[in-house]
């Protein structure tokens, strides 16, 4: 069943999972382009990067966290019409004081930008002064 949790979630060797090679998943662990997005730096604790993202994913609709534990999140992010899951999930790095990130449609081919979309929100969220936006 094409809804149910991937395999090929979670951290192996200190880093998240790669991309398949179809469009539809972005990854700061990507060395290819069309895959490739920036991680989000930050200052402060591990404690206190991972309680930011948790708030600011809290704020989004049809968000449910699955996975947390002291460096991972896992989030499962739904569309609006048709209920797709996509997985988000984070890597809190501590020595390069860089959150990982990872999002990828579970099915289809091309998801049209909205993995990117959503880190890039996320990101600038994260990035913000502003926490409830």
């Amino acid at each position: 069943m094409p809804s149910q949790k991937p395999e090929n979630l979670g951290v192996v060797d200190g880093k998240l999972r790669g991309c398949p090679d179809s469009p539809n998943c972005v990854s700061t662990e990507a060395v290819d382009g069309s895959h490739h997005t920036p991680g989000f730096a930050f200052t402060g604790s591990v404690a206190d990067a991972r309680n930011r993202l948790v708030h600011i994913m809290s704020q989004m609709p049809r968000t449910t966290l699955v996975t947390e534990n002291q460096n991972y999140l896992h989030f499962e992010c739904r569309s609006r019409l048709f209920r797709f899951v996509d997985d988000l999930e984070f890597l809190i790095d501590a020595d390069a004081r860089v959150i990982q990130v990872r999002s990828a449609s579970r099915v289809g081919y091309s998801d049209l930008g909205v993995n990117r979309a959503r880190v890039n929100q996320v990101r600038a969220a994260f990035e913000s002064n502003h926490l409830d936006q």
